[in-house]
């Protein structure tokens, strides 16, 4: 058996790398940018549809059954 090879990186770092492969992927692959196109465009909707959604029916204090679900005070 081979022994995995591991990465552990946080944050900014994280971040970075991963931002870079979906680079490398996009310019190597061009199938690839259809698909992430597409795939952002529909993020970007539901987030706009979720912020539009919360901001003019908010959440209330009364509209939450079970405050405490653990049971912690």
């Amino acid at each position: 058996m081979l022994p995995r090879l591991t990465v552990h990186v946080k944050g900014t770092t994280g971040l970075l790398i991963a931002a870079s492969i979906v680079l490398v992927v996009l310019i190597a692959f061009p199938a690839y940018r259809v698909f992430f196109l597409i795939s952002v465009a529909i993020g970007i909707l539901v987030a706009g549809i979720l912020y539009l959604r919360n901001k003019y029916h908010p959440i209330r204090e009364k509209d939450i059954e079970n405050k405490r679900p653990l049971g912690l005070d």
